[in-house]
């Protein structure tokens, strides 16, 4: 069990860098990948499609960590 916890640690802290420097990129971006210069309106826009992107790893992030309560809950610790 204390191996599934170290994982989900692992997957929790990369899943969670990854978003920050994701979104830093964007925030701070002048212009994006096809030429088009990066208003406030579009900024927020692209930061709404990272977080709808991010929607599912969280997801099943959050599934794997009620796994993780439940089996160490049920578990004893020897």
């Amino acid at each position: 069990m204390k191996t599934s916890w170290f994982f989900w640690w692992i997957v929790s802290v990369l899943e969670f860098l990854s978003f920050i420097v994701l979104s830093l990129m964007v925030w701070f971006r002048e212009v994006d990948a096809s030429g088009a210069i990066q208003t406030i309106e579009l900024k927020w826009i692209n930061l709404a499609i990272l977080v709808a992107f991010f929607s599912l790893p969280f997801v099943m992030q959050f599934i794997w960590l009620i796994v993780n309560l439940n089996y160490s809950k049920n578990r004893p610790e020897f």
